[in-house]
């Protein structure tokens, strides 16, 4: 198990009943048993399993149902039914279960023994039965939940579980997730603004402004020590040019660095105290020239903040930085890493044709190809025009996945894309960190499928998630998912946003 989720747990509950006799019920607890106890010791699932028994009845499911709720480091509950298990003793239960459901459709025995099977084996052995069973009643009752069939020993079913455990993972991280919004949106743009409540009852996470003001108090009271010994850090962990080795504060170089450790302390210390994790930033409200201000935008610090888990969305996107807050903790353990990046410009090149993706500053350093390279350089944009530290650096080369959350007024939509990160070339006089990557099928079909979407110039990209990942959440979420992909042509993909625009419609209506 991933160190990163160790403080959660999976429950796995068997289904069975008690026709069969004790015997049976023998067989079944320590087949189970054993099931959970391979699944730990393969080393491919990132939570621990726990074995919750079975379930023989109807008061026994509701019983494991209502204490999954009620148990905090239960993230979700496995369901296996080894025998056939009536549908109707797990409707109370089905009723009560707010935690994610994976429905496990596999066998305690990889093959039929053909020689040697008698009636009494077939009895014991019923997932095939007991499977379809449950799944109608779970069907019947509208229950949101992920189905992973195959040997419960094979490699590919327990990566599917191990997918689904990494969203259970960023489900209930969300579902205490506290955004802070220093400063409003950016005046006039739509799609990064939407329904904070309609995200919160949704999605879980609660959305809170904070003035510039009260940040600016923990600004005054950081200790000149500690942010020269956070300077120190920079210049210890990232490459740089010389003269930041002379430290010298009457730089103006060394000063902006100094000044942007200082605004990360600051960030730290308020997001610390108020629980958050993650907050937006406005580059039009960096606190008031009559008292305490930053001198620059910190790009610095959401770039470090944002590597070690702390969602951010630029211009008050509240939805990115949640979302990115989620990807983070999807990708704990997975080795290529993670970021928040905007659509900037674009390279028409035939085939190749790709877009860049940078920010004027805030780009992730854990997907970076190179060491990041701590820079001082001038920023034209927002109320305070000045030099700006910043991490500069290209991204890793490879496949990748995009992912935006946005507010149609009906409903939340998901759009997802498969990207191939290609390698730019020089930008000597663009000092940011940047990707460039090509949509996928391609330019012409990702770009205009996203558009047709009503997607977002930001989004959440990862180079270890996959779409799976996304339909595992979405399906939690209860939120709408479209994804853009080698297969995407732009006709079908719009018969399939209409008949969700219908589906949506009538499901409104019908409530």
């Amino acid at each position: 198990m991933e160190q990163a989720f160790s403080q959660y747990e999976v429950w796995f509950v068997t289904g069975a009943q008690l026709l069969y006799g004790g015997d049976a019920v023998i067989a079944v607890d320590a087949h189970s048993n054993e099931m959970v106890k391979g699944l730990n010791e393969s080393g491919k699932l990132p939570v621990k399993v726990v074995y919750k028994g079975t379930a023989n009845s109807s008061k026994e499911v509701e019983a494991v149902m209502k204490a999954a709720n009620n148990d905090e480091k239960c993230i979700g509950i496995i369901t296996w039914m080894h025998t056939f298990s009536p549908a109707k003793m797990w409707i109370h239960g089905l009723q009560q279960l707010k935690k994610p459901l994976l429905h496990l459709h596999t066998q305690y025995n990889k093959e039929i023994p053909w020689d040697t099977m008698d009636m009494d084996f077939m009895n014991l052995n019923q997932s095939a039965h007991g499977d379809r069973e449950f799944a109608h009643i779970c069907t019947r009752m509208r229950i949101r939940r992920k189905v992973v069939v195959g040997y419960w020993k094979d490699e590919e079913t327990q990566h599917k579980i191990a997918v689904w455990m990494r969203v259970c993972a960023a489900w209930a991280d969300s579902q205490d997730m506290l955004i802070i919004r220093f400063g409003d949106q950016m005046n006039n743009v739509a799609v990064t603004d939407g329904d904070k409540v309609e995200a919160e009852v949704r999605m879980g996470y609660h959305v809170d402004y904070c003035p510039v003001s009260e940040l600016m108090e923990y600004h005054s009271q950081i200790k000149d020590e500690e942010v020269t010994q956070l300077v120190e850090t920079y210049l210890n962990e990232y490459e740089h040019d010389p003269e930041l080795d002379a430290r010298d504060r009457l730089t103006e170089a060394y000063s902006k660095v100094w000044n942007a450790a200082k605004a990360e302390l600051a960030l730290r210390a308020i997001l610390k105290a108020k629980g958050a994790k993650g907050f937006t930033t406005n580059f039009d409200d960096l606190g008031q020239t009559d008292g305490s201000f930053f001198d620059q935008i910190p790009g610095l610090a959401s770039q470090r903040l944002m590597a070690e888990g702390y969602g951010f969305g630029a211009e008050g996107d509240w939805k990115s930085a949640a979302l990115y807050r989620m990807v983070w903790v999807m990708n704990q353990g997975l080795p290529n890493g993670c970021s928040f990046l905007e659509d900037y410009t674009l390279n028409f090149d035939g085939e190749k044709s790709a877009i860049l993706q940078a920010h004027m500053l805030e780009v992730c350093p854990l997907i970076a190809a190179q060491k990041p390279r701590l820079e001082v350089h001038f920023l034209g944009i927002g109320i305070r025009k000045s030099q700006t530290a910043r991490l500069v650096f290209t991204s890793k080369v490879g496949a990748g996945c995009t992912a935006t959350v946005v507010d149609l007024g009906n409903r939340f939509r998901l759009i997802v894309n498969d990207v191939e990160c290609i390698e730019p070339k020089p930008l000597p006089k663009l000092p940011v960190a940047s990707a460039l990557w090509i949509p996928q099928p391609n330019f012409e079909v990702g770009a205009g499928a996203w558009m047709l979407a009503g997607g977002t110039h930001h989004s959440c990209f990862s180079y270890d998630l996959t779409a799976e990942y996304w339909e595992d959440y979405a399906e939690i979420a209860g939120i709408e998912m479209v994804h853009i992909g080698k297969d995407t042509t732009i006709s079908e993909f719009k018969k399939e946003l209409r008949m969700n625009e219908v589906y949506y419609m009538l499901n409104k209506a019908l409530c």
